[in-house]
């Protein structure tokens, strides 16, 4: 009697042949020849493994639900958020969002050179806010590592000890490069309104941008001079300009180089809607400013930082026909000879003056700014040097003030504020910070009652006086608790006067 086949029996193919249907051959070989190895899965299977394991490895992550969203509606939710979040992680979570987001961006600050002429367009199409000036300088290169770096803002100078000045110039780059940049921008982006960049010497750019960027509003220029001026003319809807002059300490620039009466009138004649101009560093005079008067006749704003004008500058400001506010910052003179005052002239519509770290030492400039200014409401004196009792006596010129603000005048006293403030009948509004000459013990009844009748008042010319201010009518700070630094409507009594603290009264 035959025995049965054992070895087929036992792989539990039963009497079936080795090449029936529903069994490999190939696999039966691999069996019978001793090799355990399971059979390749089909591409099937090999994706529904894939699928598991990833399901495995992330149990918590589902689909991506926001892919059935078109990009509109998806545009429509990211707009919602606030823009920190916006630009960061919301632009993170996957190329299509980062897409979106950079459409959603306004507003950008360039570093990289080299991403304005590649990929600024294609990241952010619709930008209506570019500063390009941190991008035009170059990184400066440090001689050694003992060499100090001198860092302001986005401006890094090398300081050389042997050499005298220590101090390096600012490098920026080429002229070609920067042009290259600014053609790329003008024809990227038609809808630009405000702009910060670096002048060249022979700018054709800046005319590319003047004639690609036709709602260009704003504009900022740095190492500027009457040589790049030129196509600044062609902004014809131009209403915010700010010009910060080459210097040739700073920049490298050559002597000659800077914004004269030459670059003003040019200016003046070609931007004739400005609405708010400011001059950094500039060495213009009366026939620059003049210019500057007579053509812009929607002029309502003019700062002047650090200026290099020539003497007589002054008298020009009564061109400006439709002034309103008048600012002048880090000025370490305010006009060496103003002429006579009949010849000064006034600014009729000026409403507010400000001076902020200047340099008040010259009585006869002062007493010339206070008669071209003398229609002004608001006085603004902030952490001006050599303002003393007879100096701010000068300011009795300006007799409609209705605001006045003092902060960091150390050299002004009590009987100084008050003698300018009696002469003031229209004065509605008083800020005094930072003078510790002015004292609550020296103020006089009558000037006390003059307070009682102000509509804002904000008294704490040194921090003796804040907190008394603050401690008045608590009952704090004699049993060793934390103090609340704020002032609480009521009245205070110095001297036997009543001191009126209004609800209007800023801690």
């Amino acid at each position: 009697m035959p025995q049965p086949d054992v070895g087929v029996a036992a792989l539990g193919v039963g009497g079936r042949g080795l090449h029936r249907d529903g069994l490999n051959g190939r696999a039966d070989l691999r069996v019978l020849s001793g090799k355990m190895t399971p059979p390749p899965p089909p591409p099937v299977e090999k994706q529904q493994q894939a699928r598991s394991a990833a399901a495995a490895a992330a149990p918590d992550r589902g689909p991506d639900q926001t892919l059935e969203f078109s990009d509109g509606l998806l545009l429509r939710v990211l707009a919602c958020l606030p823009e920190p979040h916006l630009t960061g992680a919301a632009s993170l979570v996957c190329k299509r969002w980062m897409r979106l987001a950079g459409r959603l961006r306004r507003r950008l600050v360039v570093r990289d050179w080299a991403f304005v002429t590649h990929r600024l367009h294609y990241r952010f199409p619709e930008l209506a806010d570019l500063d390009l000036f941190p991008a035009s300088i170059v990184a400066p290169a440090v001689p050694s590592q003992t060499s100090p770096l001198l860092t302001c803002a986005e401006v890094s100078l090398t300081l050389d000890t042997s050499a005298d000045p220590p101090l390096g110039a600012c490098r920026f780059l080429a002229d070609d490069v920067l042009d290259r940049g600014l053609v790329a921008v003008a024809a990227s982006f038609p809808n630009l309104r405000r702009l910060s960049a670096t002048a060249a010497s022979e700018s054709g750019g800046l005319m590319d941008i003047a004639g690609g960027c036709a709602t260009l509003q704003e504009l900022e220029l740095h190492r500027c001079t009457d040589l790049a001026l030129r196509p600044v003319s062609a902004f014809a809807h131009l209403q915010i300009l700010r010009l910060v002059a080459a210097s040739s300490a700073l920049y490298g620039t050559s002597e000659d180089g800077g914004v004269t009466d030459i670059g003003l009138t040019i200016l003046a004649h070609g931007c004739k809607r400005l609405v708010k101009l400011e001059l950094v560093s500039c060495e213009g005079s009366y026939d620059g400013i003049a210019a500057v008067g007579r053509c812009c006749a929607m002029l309502e704003e003019l700062t002047i930082a650090n200026h290099r004008m020539d003497s007589g500058w002054l008298a020009a400001l009564a061109f400006c026909g439709n002034l309103k506010t008048l600012r002048l910052q880090g000025c370490c003179k305010i006009d060496d000879d103003p002429g006579p005052a009949e010849h000064l002239g006034a600014c009729l519509t000026l409403e507010s003056l400000q001076l902020q770290q200047c340099h008040l030492r010259d009585r006869r400039a002062l007493h010339a700014l206070f008669l071209v200014c003398e229609g002004a409401r608001e006085l603004l004196v902030q952490n001006c040097w050599g303002l003393e009792d007879d100096m701010f006596a000068l300011a009795g010129l300006c007799r409609r003030v209705k605001f006045l603000s003092l902060e960091g005048c150390s050299q002004l006293t009590t009987r100084g504020l008050e003698s300018v403030m009696t002469s003031w009948s229209d004065l509605q509004s008083l800020k005094v910070v930072s003078c510790n000459k002015i004292k609550d013990e020296e103020i006089n009844p009558a000037l006390s009652e003059l307070f009682s009748s102000f509509k804002e008042l904000k008294w704490r010319p040194d921090n003796k006086s804040r907190l008394a201010a603050s401690l008045a009518g608590t009952g704090m700070g004699k049993k060793g608790r934390v103090l609340c630094k704020r002032i609480l409507p009521g009245h205070q009594r110095v001297k036997g006067a009543m001191l009126n603290y209004s609800t209007g009264v800023a801690a």
